[in-house]
């Protein structure tokens, strides 16, 4: 292949995963099958541009908003541009892993599209959290933080996905949902690349400071895994999305804390 294929090819990926991260309409690609898989190492840099969205509002309201509704805006404007993904991942995930007792249980749950008690409380508790931790930040440092939560919580999908396999077989997986076109899919080539561009992110906007984000979202990242791994055998899209989002509260929480 050239290099302008190489580039070409590049680049499609990176609208793949603009295309499923977000509700930004990008120019229509050629379908492949393995192009979502192939995208994962662009998920930080999606994450990139939404963070630094987020840091712009951010800027531009503060000199003229209480930092509460601030933060209420920029929770929503989240919630907006990535269409509720990740917040339907940890609906799910919870309204599964809190209402089933068995593997096969928790993911017919996890299926269901209706939102259950765990789900609803789980939703209303990430989203008031996030509310009240970006309105904690502090103010000089608070874009930076929303930068560096958004890199690394799009990060914690490129781990998961190369270590652990679908939790349901793929074929089934294809009914409605997007784990098993990752799981497993994702290479040690992408894992690096992506992994060395969300470092470089984070320590070019907090310096040593990203250290503590960085080992929180790692850290997330180990823990969920291992505990998808021992309930269903491995992880499905709703468990990307609930890591998801644990890992942004997580470095929100290491912003307010230092």
């Amino acid at each position: 292949m050239t290099v302008l294929a190489h580039l070409r090819q590049g680049w499609f990926d990176f609208l793949s995963a603009v295309q499923f991260l977000t509700r930004i309409r990008v120019p229509a690609q050629p379908y492949e099958a393995d192009a979502l898989s192939r995208s994962v190492k662009f998920f930080p840099a999606v994450g990139l541009l939404i963070g630094l969205s987020g840091a712009l509002l951010h800027f531009l309201l503060t000199p003229h908003f209480p930092a509460l509704l601030v933060a209420l805006v920029i929770v929503i404007y989240f919630v907006l541009i990535t269409g509720c993904l990740h917040e339907d991942g940890l609906a799910d995930a919870a309204d599964g892993f809190g209402g089933g007792w068995d593997r096969e249980k928790i993911l017919t749950i996890m299926r269901d599209s209706r939102i259950g008690t765990y789900g609803a409380a789980a939703l209303s508790l990430s989203l008031f959290g996030r509310v009240l931790l970006v309105a904690s930040l502090p103010a000089t440092r608070a874009g930076t933080y929303l930068v560096a939560a958004h890199v690394l919580c799009r990060w914690t999908t490129l781990p998961l996905s190369l270590y652990l396999a679908p939790a349901r077989d793929r074929g089934e997986d294809q009914i409605d949902g997007q784990g098993a076109r990752i799981a497993h899919l994702t290479t040690r080539g992408s894992l690096i690349s992506g992994t060395l561009f969300t470092f470089a992110v984070v320590f070019a906007v907090l310096r040593i400071r990203g250290l503590i984000p960085v080992l929180a979202a790692a850290s997330t990242t180990l823990l969920s895994g291992l505990y998808y791994r021992r309930r269903i055998g491995g992880v499905t899209g709703d468990c990307f999305g609930a890591t998801n989002q644990l890992s942004e509260i997580a470095v929100y929480l290491c912003g307010v804390w230092v």
